[in-house]
């Protein structure tokens, strides 16, 4: 009896809490993405841990912290997590601003910040250093699977976007992925903007006299409804409008655009696999209503981390954790992830769809084209590793 008392006693000494810091933009202008990530990744952390919230006896502590999304106060967030909570690892956040602000203090404290869902190339490029993992997908990828639909001879392509490291970076990235197709007009907006008449009129002077088929590709997150452009008219210029996948609200709007070809990250109906099916019975079940973009990109980072933690047998050491994640593959709703060890972003199909109206949803259902496989995106690897 003594014997298993002290072995009992052993155990117990051994076991701990790992703590993960979700800093994120809980409150601002990304909320409705925010909380959809939050859901996600703690559906990822239960999925992954088989419903035990443990990994090989150690509980997993998830410690939420609100960047209001702004860098400053990110940056405080990010550093009290480490500091005064002892995180042994960090999610978030949502904005690419606040992101980029984040990435020193990762540095400065030497743990892991795992962004989720924040999507700026610099994120893994320029402002990269190696203590960031990315598993949300970044502007290359977003970029290169919409050139995908819409890189064809004689297409004429202007681009909308939000005047900000989002926006500037998938552009840039859009137009570095394109061969054939030619981007004569980039215009950039205000994040709140509400008013798109004066930006759609430049938009439309830049393409209605281009011969072929002209393009208004539209890269736009949060607040603001660029697609009332659509109120104006374009079509007796000859112009139609392309955009991503995005959030299933903002996708109400998609229903005036049937048969509008993009590529998405995620959309609940699209993926065939297991962590996929439970996914959407689970959200079904606990929200009365289907998973949507940032739950999948959630739930994706949950499992990353425990599957980390598994392979190091719940030791929460930096440098055990960067050299068990590099390389390392995962299974997700989106199928297989892997993190590229040249900049630890995770390379992941994307999905090419075309719009249908389904009385049954009040959104424009993205159609299945076919699956962008990542061994078919050349992602360059934009850090100076």
């Amino acid at each position: 009896m003594a014997a298993i008392a002290a072995l009992c006693c052993a155990a117990g000494a051994h076991a701990k809490d790992i703590k993960i810091a979700h800093v994120y933009d809980k409150t601002g202008a990304l909320e409705a993405y925010a909380k959809q990530t939050q859901a996600g990744l703690l559906m990822g952390l239960d999925y992954a841990t088989n419903g035990t919230m443990q990994v090989n006896g150690n509980k997993l502590v998830v410690i939420e912290k609100d960047t209001q999304g702004k860098p400053d106060v990110a940056k405080s967030q990010l550093a009290s997590a480490y500091a005064d909570d002892k995180a042994d690892i960090a999610v978030g956040p949502t904005g690419s601003g606040v992101a980029l602000a984040m990435l020193p203090i990762a540095e400065e404290y030497k743990k892991i910040l795992l962004v989720e869902p924040a999507v700026a190339d610099a994120i893994t490029g320029e402002k990269w250093n190696r203590y960031i993992f990315r598993t949300g997908r970044n502007s290359s990828q977003d970029a290169i699977s919409n050139a995908v639909a819409l890189d064809k001879d004689g297409v004429t392509i202007a681009t909308l976007a939000q005047d900000y490291a989002f926006g500037r970076d998938g552009v840039k990235a859009f137009k570095d992925a394109l061969k054939k197709a030619k981007v004569v007009h980039e215009e950039y907006l205000p994040t709140n903007t509400t008013d798109f008449t004066a930006g759609a009129q430049r938009l439309f002077d830049a393409l209605k006299n281009k011969p072929g088929r002209k393009v208004i590709f539209i890269i736009w997150a949060g607040a603001g409804n660029p697609f009332k452009i659509a109120d104006l008219d374009p079509k007796r210029h000859g112009i139609e409008i392309a955009t991503g996948g995005n959030i299933l609200p903002a996708m109400t709007a998609f229903k005036n655009f049937p048969g509008m070809e993009g590529a998405a990250y995620y959309y609940f109906g699209i993926p065939k696999n297991p962590a996929n099916n439970w996914l959407v019975t689970e959200h079904y079940k606990r929200y009365k209503s289907p998973p949507d973009f940032f739950t999948a990109g959630g739930m994706s980072a949950g499992i990353a981390l425990v599957e980390a933690l598994k392979k190091t047998g719940g030791d929460t050491n930096t440098e055990k954790l960067i050299s068990t994640m590099e390389g390392m593959s995962f299974e997700t709703p989106k199928g297989k992830m892997t993190f590229r060890k040249e900049d630890h972003q995770a390379l992941q199909s994307m999905y090419h769809f075309k719009i249908k109206v389904d009385p049954a949803f009040p959104w424009g259902v993205p159609e299945l084209v076919r699956e962008i496989k990542m061994d078919e995106m050349n992602i360059p690897v934009r850090n100076k590793r």
